[in-house]
């Protein structure tokens, strides 16, 4: 619930692009599948890769962190 907090605060300063906006949907993606929570921890990497594809370009660390773990986490 906390992390799900510093999502919803860090999109009202920050802006849903900015890259610790990502950061923090990265880490609760990360709990929720620690947690059991497949599902909704596969949509959030899903849509944390897509939003570091547009914001930090298709080559940079992250945005092939979160796509690697994307593409593991469905097989």
């Amino acid at each position: 619930k906390l992390f799900v907090q510093v999502i919803e605060t860090s999109k009202t300063k920050l802006g849903a692009d900015h890259p610790d906006t990502l950061a923090s949907m990265n880490n609760l993606a990360f709990t929720w599948k620690g947690q059991g929570r497949r599902v909704d921890a596969l949509s959030l990497m899903g849509d944390c890769a897509q939003a570091r594809r547009r914001v930090l370009g298709e080559e940079h660390p992250y945005t092939l962190s979160s796509l690697a773990t994307f593409a593991e986490w469905s097989s």
